[in-house]
C-alpha cells in the first residue's frame, strides 16, 4: 500500500499496469493477484478508471512519441517504394497515399500550433486586464 488512508494502493497499481499489458480481463487480475470480479468492481470505481485512463493516455503517447522520432524512416521508406518501379502497383499506390497522409497530417499540425499559440496569446491578454 501507498500508506494508511492511500486511494491507491499497490494492488489497484498492479491492476492497471496488467491491464495494460495482458490481452484480457482473467489475465490481468491473475498477473496483479487479484480476482476477475475484483478487477471489474475496481473497473466500476470513478477513481480507478481515472487513474487507468491516465496510464492508458502515458502509454499511448509515449507510443505517439516513438512514432514521431521515427517519422523520417517512415517517410523515407515510403517514398522508395512509391517510387521504385520493382514495386507493385498497389503497394506504390499504397505508399503514395501515406505520403499524402502524412503531408496532410503535417498541415493539421501546423494549423493545431497556431490555433494553440492564438489561445495562449488571448489568455495572456485576459490576465493582463
Amino acid at each position: 500500500m501507498n500508506g494508511h488512508g492511500s486511494k491507491f494502493g499497490r494492488k489497484k497499481e498492479a491492476a492497471i499496469a496488467a491491464l495494460l499489458t495482458e490481452k484480457n480481463h482473467t489475465d490481468a487480475a491473475r498477473v496483479a493477484g487479484i480476482g476477475v470480479k475484483t478487477l471489474k468492481r475496481w473497473l466500476r470505481l470513478p477513481e480507478f478508471i481515472q487513474e487507468y485512463r491516465r496510464a492508458r493516455w502515458e502509454a499511448a503517447e509515449q507510443g505517439y512519441a516513438r512514432a514521431q522520432q521515427n517519422n523520417g524512416v517512415a517517410v523515407t521508406v515510403l517514398l522508395k517504394l512509391m517510387v521504385d518501379s520493382a514495386t507493385p502497383a498497389s503497394s506504390r499506390i499504397r505508399a503514395a497515399l501515406g505520403i499524402v497522409d502524412i503531408a496532410h497530417d503535417g498541415l493539421i499540425f501546423d494549423t493545431e500550433a497556431r490555433v494553440a499559440a492564438l489561445e495562449q496569446s488571448l489568455e495572456a491578454m485576459k490576465q493582463s486586464q
